[in-house]
């Protein structure tokens, strides 16, 4: 991948996009493409071919999909499961068809199995039954991963697959009801500081353990394997380590600056008891990790903070 190459960076505005798009503009790649969802609905297999037809693109970053946590996979199925078999769909066709050179998948380790071994190697793909609160945006991952290999093996188009671990940073959706788990501790227990709430009460028992990698370092891991690696596997990109949920309340707690009781429902779903990836295929590729969980839990805090004042300032 030359410098001046045309990079597409599908879903730029999103929080795993806009980490791309910083790293490759960082690197001195000069000639990016991206197109906000009001210019370009990658859900449109007709805008999606007008768009690579006149633009044509070198290599492709496939950052674009619609997420949510827990709540927003189980009241909104089949917009999961539709939306990203239509995107995914739609970008990786158009790519191949016009010409790319190389096209990158991003996925979730949703798509492995409830109970897989930990850490979770990339060969347990598709050897038991899925989590079901988020099954319906795992299928259409696994489409995804499916599809790129099978337009490698009938085609020879180059599409890789990367499977990364929990994610969080600077970008990410702090909305009260459908975010990933960090993002939304780290707004309710600034909520709760900010209002003097003697109590913050969290979903579930606490005990479920994640791994969570910085968002930035994914789009590092991306740029390097689009770089060096061309094969059908696919590859997991995390840290290597997990934590408990309780744990984690308790740090994004001290963080924020909330020193009131933590409180339990444990009438409300745990999800996956535990979700650690092998990291091992990408470890002896060449490439770790390089933020702490508390170095990078104080940089999304500062921009939170930060996100909100700009907010209030329009």
């Amino acid at each position: 991948m030359e410098l001046s190459s045309s990079i597409f960076v599908a879903g730029h505005r999103g929080l795993v996009g806009a980490a791309i798009a910083r790293r490759l503009q960082a690197a001195g790649y000069q000639n990016l493409l991206t197109a906000s969802r009001s210019q370009l609905d990658l859900r449109d297999a007709i805008a999606v071919d007008r768009f690579f037809a006149e633009h044509r693109p070198d290599y492709v970053f496939l950052a674009a999909a619609k997420v949510g946590g827990i709540y927003a996979n189980d009241i909104y199925p089949a917009d999961f499961l539709r939306d990203n078999l239509q995107i995914q769909t739609n970008v990786i066709d158009a790519a191949y068809r016009n010409g790319c050179q190389k096209l990158l998948f991003l996925g979730s380790t949703c798509i492995y199995p409830k109970f897989a071994p930990q850490p979770m190697p990339e060969s347990c793909l598709l050897t038991g039954e899925l989590e079901p609160t988020n099954e319906w945006y795992a299928i259409a991952k696994i489409a995804g991963i499916k599809l790129c290999q099978a337009y490698r093996k009938q085609y020879g188009f180059n599409a890789i697959s990367l499977m990364p671990t929990n994610l969080y940073g600077p970008g990410d959706n702090f909305h009260p009801e459908n975010s990933h788990v960090l993002p939304a501790l780290i707004r309710r227990f600034l909520e709760a500081k900010e209002a003097n709430q003697a109590e913050v009460v969290c979903w579930g028992t606490g005990s479920p353990r994640r791994e969570f990698l910085y968002v930035d370092d994914l789009a590092d891991a991306s740029l390097f394997l689009m770089q060096t690696y061309n094969e059908p596997e696919i590859v997991n990109v995390g840290v290597g380590s997990d934590i408990a949920i309780r744990e984690l309340a308790e740090l994004v707690a001290q963080t924020v600056g909330y020193d009131g009781a933590i409180a339990w429902d444990t009438s409300k779903p745990d999800g996956t008891p535990r979700k650690l990836v092998d990291v091992r295929r990408l470890t002896e590729l060449g490439w770790t990790a390089q933020t702490s969980l508390e170095q990078g839990l104080r940089q999304t805090v500062d921009w939170f903070l930060a996100h909100r004042l700009q907010e209030a300032r329009l």
